[in-house]
């Protein structure tokens, strides 16, 4: 049985560590699926969210694997509406990697390690001590896992041709994860480019994006700043998808859907793995340009349509029955009915 205190959201043992990453693998992996059932993404956007959602999952077990035996540290998950590890523990990741050369040179030899672990169950039929099972987890680890993999404060992706049909010729798209609430977002531009398609007009819309599109923000100040500061780059539609918060059992915040479900499971009404996600999308249109600046500054801006919000909810059935008793009043504001994922079941309980 996994008791997590409702006053910390700290991974401490094992157990905790396999179970936190079966929900987030399940719960990631369910989303996807219903996400394309529902339409909210063309196929190349679902394509690309898959990506981000990839580099999401490998590092959390990445975290797993380094945290799994370490009495010293423990993996932290952000109490308060997200659900995701917090965004520390990606920058502590990606810095440790950074050292690993140095730490894989202090590490002992895996064969002899090997032979240490065969003779102590076999032979002794002792259980092998918990500071070597961390010293074989570090192993594993630095010699695995890849820093180019981590996901990072701001992830960018390629520019490609838009699919036909699409607002604009071109698509780029960007993951970034918020400091302030621990959630990340995935975003796609459509635009058109004015100019000579090289490799400085990639670097110059990268760091547009990196300066002005790394954060949570409106979406229709974010679509303003990418477009004043590139001249050159004519955004025409800007879609952000705010994947989160992760409501169970590792929750303590203020939402009612969380509040709901850890009642539910605190009277023993649901299943302890119950979850839900919430999911929003923000989508901005331009819908014509003006002018702006003097002869010698011109520069033609996007005028943009208001910006419109979508409030999902992803759950099992049963946990969308306790939402539809408990809080009514939220589920009323979604842009459809909760979407029924499938149930987690798992064994470790």
């Amino acid at each position: 049985m996994i008791v997590t205190p409702l006053d910390s959201a700290t991974l401490d043992s094992k157990e905790q560590y396999v179970f936190y990453h079966k929900m987030v693998d399940f719960v990631l992996k369910e989303l996807i699926v219903n996400i394309q059932k529902q339409n909210l993404c063309s196929q190349q956007e679902l394509t690309i969210f898959k990506q981000y959602t990839d580099l999401l999952l490998y590092s959390i077990e990445a975290m797993r694997i380094k945290y799994m035996y370490d009495d010293e540290d423990n993996m932290k998950i952000d109490l308060t509406e997200s659900g995701f590890p917090n965004y520390l523990e990606f920058r502590y990741l990606f810095n440790d990697l950074s050292l690993r050369n140095e730490y894989l040179s202090k590490l002992e030899d895996v064969d002899s390690l090997k032979e240490e672990f065969l003779d102590t169950i076999l032979r002794k039929r002792e259980k092998i001590k918990k500071r070597r099972l961390f010293q074989a987890s570090s192993i594993v680890y630095y010699n695995s896992v890849k820093q180019e993999y981590i996901f990072n404060r701001f992830v960018q992706g390629k520019i490609i041709d838009a699919p036909e049909n699409s607002p604009a010729s071109l698509l780029t798209s960007w993951s970034f994860y918020d400091v302030s609430d621990n959630r990340p977002y995935v975003c796609f531009m459509y635009f058109d480019y004015e100019g000579k398609k090289g490799k400085d007009y990639k670097t110059e819309l990268y760091k547009t994006l990196k300066e002005s599109a790394d954060r949570n923000m409106p979406l229709d100040t974010m679509a303003y700043m990418i477009d004043r500061k590139n001249v050159k780059i004519h955004p025409k539609y800007i879609k952000r998808i705010d994947l989160g918060p992760l409501h169970n059992v590792f929750a303590k915040d203020e939402n009612k859907i969380t509040h709901a479900i850890l009642e539910g499971i605190g009277k023993k009404e649901v299943r302890l793995e119950s979850y839900a996600v919430s999911l929003k999308t923000d989508e901005v249109f331009s819908n014509d340009t003006f002018t702006e600046g003097g002869f010698f500054s011109k520069q033609i801006l996007q005028k943009w349509n208001d910006v419109e919000r979508r409030n999902y909810v992803f759950a099992p059935h049963r946990i969308i029955q306790l939402l539809h008793n408990k809080v009514p009043e939220v589920l009323n504001k979604l842009a459809k009915e909760p979407v029924q994922t499938s149930d987690l079941k798992f064994n470790g309980l």
